[in-house]
């Protein structure tokens, strides 16, 4: 599995076996931004500081940003004439709030493969004592 199949999977990026997020679901109230302090599998730290995960906002950011690029290219190319514009507004804002707990994680999951390197004997090492 590569960073970015890892990283889609929600799946540590050091044994890419373990969960990042203590629920697979992005969407259970409550859980949506529970994360596991450690991995379950191979014991990576996932914060390395306080503060790491501030740099996953603009990852965030980056999704938002595509995301409303689209919407708006769908609106003028092909929902203007058919769809008013309060209402395409009214859908858009509902979309991101929908979206929020996906970016949220991909953004994290995303953050924790750039500064972490895959090394299978992690994996092994954690299973074999």
């Amino acid at each position: 599995m590569n960073k970015v199949e890892a990283a889609i999977k929600m799946k540590c990026p050091r044994c890419q076996e373990g969960e990042i997020f203590e629920t697979k679901n992005p969407f259970v109230f409550g859980k949506m931004t529970a994360m596991h302090k450690n991995c379950p599998e191979c014991n990576l730290k996932y914060e390395k500081e306080v503060g790491f995960f501030y740099g996953s906002m603009f990852i965030s950011y980056a999704f938002n940003i595509a995301l409303f690029v689209i919407s708006l290219g769908a609106y003028y190319f092909y929902l203007e004439t058919r769809v008013d514009w309060r209402i395409f507004i009214g859908g858009y804002l509902l979309l991101t709030v929908i979206m929020f707990p996906v970016f949220y994680r991909l953004s994290r999951s995303l953050w924790l493969q750039f500064f972490n390197d895959y090394q299978p004997k992690y994996k092994q090492a954690v299973h074999s004592h």
